[in-house]
């Protein structure tokens, strides 16, 4: 794109944002004379932009009110992360309505794009390859994640009508404090104003979202949101809760397990505890292979010949002895 368009476009954004500008503070902003920025001007109103010049004290430049702006103009850069953000982002599970409307946006855009720009991202949307599948989005309602991100921006107290794992529904007050992205999911992370606890919802789960009573809501500082739901996801009730004692410093530990699965806390000096909760047991062992430290078993007993079994096939394997089946 030459210097010249590549200024053009800076003027239309600039102007997007709102507001009158002078022709000064313009040229000050694209480095250039005032009378290039009247040039630009009159190429934005060639290509029907409504854009209006305005005379008097506080005069300039502005677009005109209540009008939208054709057409859609992008560098190659911004077309290119547009479209592969969306494709990103409907890979990783995130997408916050139908795969559908994901695929109608980025035809949409393809189609106003200039012919060779679209061609040309094309050519690279055919290309690439990811190494695993998808994830299977769990889709909260549109309406209602912007309910919520303008309850955290205003801290605003709300009622959630909220259907939890079981099925079950219940209407609660919470706290919004921020909502996270995680392995495919939205979560709301709030607290309790009975208890004050901080948990995680699903924003898939939210099926309604009503005003609490009026209350300003406080953050406490220095809360990191993001590590505020991986803890409530591992805290989560489960079928089994298993138990370990692990040498070594809890920084260390936490990372031999993925985000959201463990808490690890202080017991004794060099010492934590991990708890680990699972509906079934079968995949543990496996886990527990990856620990780099010295580790106990605490519980449950259902976990011990799991772990011997899968021992035992190691140490076969080790040994080059093939494994042994009871005969027919």
């Amino acid at each position: 794109m030459t210097r010249p368009t590549a200024r053009v476009l800076a003027l239309l954004e600039i102007l997007q944002a709102g507001g009158t500008r002078t022709v000064g503070e313009l040229a000050a902003r694209l480095a250039v004379d005032e009378r290039t920025v009247r040039r630009y001007v009159a190429h934005l109103a060639d290509l029907d932009v409504p854009v209006e010049s305005v005379r008097g004290r506080y005069g300039g430049v502005r677009l005109v009110p209540g009008r939208r702006v054709p057409p859609l103009m992008f560098t190659d850069e911004e077309a290119l992360a547009v479209l592969l953000g969306l494709v990103s982002a409907r890979r990783a599970g995130l997408v916050t309505t139908s795969v559908v409307a994901v695929e109608s946006a980025a035809a949409k855009l393809r189609r106003v794009l200039p012919v060779p720009l679209a061609h040309r991202l094309d050519a690279v949307l055919q290309a690439i390859r990811f190494t695993g599948e998808p994830l299977q989005p769990t889709a909260p309602g549109t309406g209602v994640l912007i309910e919520l991100a303008e309850a955290v921006r205003d801290a605003r107290a709300l009622v959630l009508h909220y259907t939890d794992s079981r099925g079950s529904g219940t209407a609660r007050t919470v706290h919004p404090y921020g909502i996270v992205a995680h392995a495919g999911r939205w979560y709301l992370t709030a607290a309790d104003p009975a208890d004050g606890e901080v948990r995680a919802f699903r924003v898939d789960r939210v099926d309604r979202v009503d005003a609490a009573e009026p209350g300003t809501v406080v953050v406490p500082a220095g809360l990191d949101r993001a590590a505020a739901v991986l803890a409530a996801i591992a805290g989560a009730p489960r079928r089994h809760t298993v138990s370990l004692l692990v040498d070594g410093a809890a920084d260390h530990v936490r990372t031999l397990f993925p985000p959201g699965l463990a808490t690890v806390d202080e017991h004794g000096p060099d010492r934590v505890r991990v708890l680990i909760r699972a509906e079934r047991l079968d995949w543990v062992p496996r886990l527990l292979a990856g620990i780099d430290r010295p580790f106990w078993i605490e519980g449950p007993e259902e976990l011990r010949p799991l772990v011997r079994g899968l021992a035992q096939r190691v140490a076969a394997a080790a040994d080059g002895r093939p494994p042994s089946y009871p005969c027919a």
